[in-house]
């Protein structure tokens, strides 16, 4: 996979049709700008598609499974084997949260294991096992080798791939792992260059008093000792990432080069967001981002690229589960534009409008 090549053929958005969009939106029955995120997300749909209607009927959600080695040093409340009986209970249709809201947003959920500790035979179940026994403990050596972390991205950049050959017209990223909104802090922190890890790290999905600070304390010297290049991704990846987190990147890097908007999650997949963006400042423009996490490395992440998240749901189930809820946003976004009247289609007089700022 040469990254290079790739970062040269992303495109921007499409500003003819953008404006295009944005000149129909301020000619429907309404006083413009009164629809707020849905008018912004139509328009960015429109510099995305090429197009001032889009379809975003078909929609699909990856969910990316891999453990973490610094889970050995106490950074998580849930057991390790969780993110293996999460991944199966997904599969499974257990109806976990994610099933649910895929289901009820009628999202197709594709399941990849990129290296999750323990068996899963499962044929719902992509196998992209890359380390079977989840990375390295980043606290006392990298979390893995560049090649592993560059294949890692190259999963998820073909998985972008499949969405855009399958047709899709929206993408979502979501992910399980134990341990891992540390190896996400850790990479936001690298790639931000922070080295307040006050500012960065939060309690994850739940912690005592004290394991929150030896937290704080195992992602401050990992950094310390493997200090990461803010400006190589691969090189963050290897020394304090995770493979959901670099599967993930590369989705986003693919979602840019096929044109395809993809929702981003919460602090887990901002990290990914984060790191496609270092590479490539121009994936930002395809990227929709759900909801406000409670993770404090995710407002770094997202006040870094000018991202604002459409909803405040104080969610932090991970899973992706703001994808889908989000998907339902763009398509009332979409149901909008595509669908409603402008003044002349009515004959309204909408002269009253003129010298009236949005």
């Amino acid at each position: 996979m040469i990254l290079k090549e790739i970062s040269e053929k992303i495109i921007g958005l499409d500003t003819k049709a953008a404006e295009a969009a944005r000149s129909l939106q301020d000619s429907l029955v309404k006083p413009a700008g009164s629809l707020g995120v849905l008018e912004s997300i139509s328009i960015q749909m429109a510099g995305i598609t090429g197009k001032v209607k889009s379809s975003v009927e078909k929609k699909v959600h990856f969910v990316f499974g891999a453990d973490n080695g610094i889970y050995a040093e106490g950074v998580a409340a849930a057991p390790q084997y969780f993110t293996n009986f999460l991944m199966r209970g997904y599969a499974s249709g257990k109806k976990c949260g994610i099933n649910v809201l895929c289901e009820y947003n009628h999202v197709d959920l594709r399941l990849v294991d990129m290296g999750i500790i323990g068996e899963i035979e499962d044929p719902r179940i992509c196998n992209r096992r890359l380390m079977p026994n989840g990375t390295g403990n980043f606290y006392k050596e990298k979390a893995m080798s560049r090649e592993i972390a560059l294949k890692a991205i190259e999963v998820g950049f073909e998985f972008a791939k499949t969405a855009f050959s399958e047709g899709y017209d929206l993408i979502g990223a979501g992910e399980v792992g134990m341990g891992n909104t540390s190896t996400a802090a850790a990479c936001i922190m690298a790639a931000l260059e922070i080295n307040d890890v006050e500012k960065a790290v939060g309690r994850g999905g739940g912690l005592s008093d004290e394991a929150f600070e030896n937290k704080k304390r195992v992602i401050t010297a990992a950094l310390a000792m493997h200090k990461p290049d803010a400006g190589d991704i691969v090189d963050i990846l290897s020394k304090v990432g995770g493979l959901d987190i670099a599967a993930m990147a590369g989705l986003y890097i693919g979602a840019a080069y096929y044109r395809k908007p993809v929702i981003t999650d919460g602090v887990i997949s901002i990290a990914a967001a984060l790191l496609a963006y270092k590479f490539n400042p121009l994936t930002k423009e395809f990227m929709i981002p759900s909801h406000i996490s409670e993770e404090p490395a995710y407002r770094l992440a997202a006040e870094a690229m000018e991202l604002r998240p459409m909803l405040n749901l104080g969610m932090r189930l991970g899973e992706g589960t703001g994808c889908p809820i989000a998907m339902g946003i763009v398509g009332s976004a979409m149901a909008v534009i595509n669908n409603m009247s402008t003044f002349e289609e009515v004959n309204m007089d909408n002269e009253y409008r003129k010298g009236i700022k949005a």
